[in-house]
């Protein structure tokens, strides 16, 4: 009795036509919360897919949404259940009100509910307790207020956005996608008339935990639909049958640490749009995931994909899991700064043929060498002799590429560096020539950009994961002819063992000590780049690039398109001839202030010695050799005059007299020559 009290007076008073001024002051009066409410920050990717959403300050998940992103039948259902006047009354219904009183004092009890919507808007908007007179009527009249002041169409969606669903749920989209797993634009008859019910009593009535209350209630508001024809009896039918939801999906946590950046960047923004494509987002997740499955859990990942035309990002994977623990998952690996390993050689190639030193088939020597005290080494330790520089960069050679360095200046490389829009870190404070090595700090993200700008045809591009609103200027990291060279080489590179037969120009990398495994890519549209290691910089033994990543990057194309997009032919300028038809310049790289050191058990000419005047004689120039591998080979002037020599002591045919160049090349490719002059 004491309960239908209020809507008794309110009904009267509404009807009295002499109290109407009075009613009208009285709300004219009333003081209406703020009905600007704060929502979920959401981060949607390229096709405005949620990737993540994040909480509202006290831990709720209020998703905004519009009347527009609903399906109407669920407005429909919820008005036919809960306000069948909602778009003719004015806030309160008199003759819900007096139906319900009526009821009321014939039953001593509630027998039915006369809150509108917009009444149940204001209760969820204050929030205070309805039970007692006082509440019933701030309630009626923050109702009549809001009537005045919105349009039917913002006051349901309010009623949209504020709704509870149980738990930490608010508003219809967060109850769809946490039920359903889907937005709430398109729902089935049972799925909308649960929405309807679960807002009376959202804890009583939560699916995950009370499924048979839920569905209970469910089924009333499809009687109700269909007896106010709604639903057919088709509809109906199917409707019960459709099991109610007993698990709650959890909220998309696609690219959390590109949404973190975002967010952080932008902290008073509502909505973050990304470039990234929530698909494939999702797949490369998986395959980050899958490539350390059975490794050890102090290990991270990084994967990185990017359209190397706009520089726009299609996929960031930061870590194999967005989690605590030895693998330090929260930390965004794709922005961490490591060595990286041989990744920087196409740069350091692609210069020198832009700048005339060397063309892929230019001879290199591949032998020890010195420059003021560094003395680089080959990963293995070996020495190959004279090659062509497309070898040396193909087996990732370090003396030859050092010697490189060393001719173009390790500030001009380093120049080139952050003329492709990247960031490296120095150890120290000028740049070196173990810079070509990976004697830097750089991340994922730029040499991922570093490589797009190679793919660009040597015009830099700027990565991006959200609209520029000022792009950077294109800066010219090569020539078009020498970004072709440096991409024909790599894409040269078998794939790795069980990979699809892809012609990708990639490039791998390992860290001194085994720190960082490398693996970055391109074809002719895209270009990934992987990253295999331990956030905290400690070593992982028996970890090379080749091995870890160059798979996952292969993988990682195969997640992105059904085949790779073909490289572009070389431009027109590109010089395409072998060594003999190259200039003389051209022919064989020769630093001019390197100084080549033999190894220790390097073969040695022990005589004839250097200088030495001899006589041309008949029976051969007979020469002694110390340490080295047989079998020997020897040369007279670039010209072979015996092969296969095993004994340190052989007699040579002489060229006769005149100035003789002589060589001897050990089996493992190390030699030395001496100047000599035949009378």
């Amino acid at each position: 009795m004491r309960r239908t009290a209020p809507f008794v007076l309110v009904a009267l008073l509404w009807g009295g036509a002499a109290l109407r001024d009075i009613g009208a002051d009285w709300i004219a009066a009333t003081v209406v919360p703020p009905l600007a409410l704060e929502q979920s920050v959401e981060v949607r990717d390229r096709n405005g897919a949620l990737l993540r959403a994040y909480t509202v300050a006290d831990g709720r998940w209020r998703l905004p949404v519009t009347l527009s992103d609903v399906d109407p039948s669920f407005v429909t259902l919820l008005t036919t259940y809960e306000d069948r006047r909602f778009w003719q009354h004015q806030g309160i219904d008199p003759r819900a009100m007096l139906r319900a009183a009526w009821q009321g004092l014939r039953h001593g009890r509630v027998v039915s509910g006369a809150s509108t919507l917009t009444m149940q808007v204001a209760r969820l908007l204050e929030g205070g307790p309805t039970g007692r007179w006082s509440g019933k009527i701030r309630q009626i009249r923050l109702a009549l207020a809001l009537e005045q002041r919105l349009s039917k169409a913002e006051i349901l969606t309010l009623y949209l956005n504020l709704a509870p669903y149980g738990g930490n749920l608010e508003g219809i989209r967060a109850a769809t996608l946490a039920y359903f797993g889907k937005e709430p634009l398109r729902l089935t008859p049972a799925e909308a008339a649960l929405l309807v019910a679960l807002p009376q009593s959202p804890e009583r009535r939560r699916p995950d935990r009370h499924p048979i209350r839920a569905e209970a209630a469910r089924d009333r508001v499809l009687e109700r639909g269909k007896t106010f024809d709604q639903l057919s009896d088709e509809d109906l039918a199917v409707a019960r049958f459709d099991p109610v939801p007993t698990i709650r999906h959890a909220f998309p946590v696609l690219a959390p640490h590109a949404a973190d950046l975002a967010r952080t960047a932008a902290p008073d923004r509502q909505r973050h749009d990304l470039t990234l494509d929530a698909g494939l987002q999702a797949e490369i997740a998986r395959l980050a995931a899958q490539a350390l499955r059975g490794r050890q859990d102090s290990l991270s990942i990084a994967v990185l994909a990017a359209d190397h035309h706009s520089g726009a990002v299609l996929a960031s994977v930061g870590s194999a899991g967005y989690r605590d623990g030895r693998g330090q998952g929260y930390v965004d690996m794709t922005r961490a700064l490591r060595s990286p390993g041989s990744t920087l050689k196409p740069l350091v190639y692609a210069m020198a043929f832009d700048q005339g030193l060397a063309h892929p088939e230019t001879l290199i020597d591949d032998r020890p060498v010195a420059f003021d005290g560094y003395a680089p080494q080959n990963f293995d330790g070996a020495f190959r002799g004279e090659i062509p520089v497309r070898e040396a960069l193909r087996q990732s050679l370090n003396i030859p590429v050092v010697l490189l360095t060393h001719e173009l200046g390790p500030t001009r490389l380093m120049a080139r560096l952050r003329a492709s829009g990247a960031a490296p870190k120095l150890p120290g404070g000028k740049p070196g020539l173990a810079l070509a090595l990976g004697g830097v700090g750089i991340s994922l993200w730029d040499l991922v950009q570093l490589y797009a700008g190679l793919a660009n045809g040597g015009q830099s591009i700027q990565l991006h994961q959200q609209a520029l609103n000022d792009p950077a200027a294109p800066q010219s990291l090569t020539s078009r002819a020498a970004a072709w060279q440096v991409g024909h080489i790599l894409a040269d590179l078998p794939p790795p063992a069980g990979a699809a037969p892809w012609r990708i120009a990639y490039k791998t990398g390992t860290s001194y000590g085994h720190r960082d495994a490398w693996a970055i890519g391109y074809d002719g549209d895209h270009v990934i780049g992987v990253w295999i290691g331990r956030p905290d910089g400690t070593p992982v033994p028996g970890a090379f690039g080749g091995d870890l990543a160059a798979p996952v990057l292969f993988q990682a194309f195969q997640r992105l398109k059904p085949k790779a997009t073909p490289l572009p032919p070389p431009p027109p300028e590109t010089l395409i001839l072998t060594t003999a038809d190259l200039p003389q310049a051209l022919q064989r790289f020769r630093g001019r202030k390197a100084v080549f050191q033999a190894e220790a058990d390097a073969p040695k000419i022990a005589f004839p010695p250097d200088g030495a005047r001899l006589a041309s004689g008949d029976f051969g120039l007979v020469t002694k050799l110390r340490d080295g591998a047989p079998p020997f080979t020897f040369l007279a002037n670039g010209t072979p005059v015996l092969t296969g020599a095993r004994l340190r002591e052989v007699a040579l045919p002489t060229p006769g007299p005149g100035f003789v160049t002589l060589t001897v090349i050990d089996a493992k490719g190390r030699s030395d020559r001496v100047q000599l002059q035949l009378e």
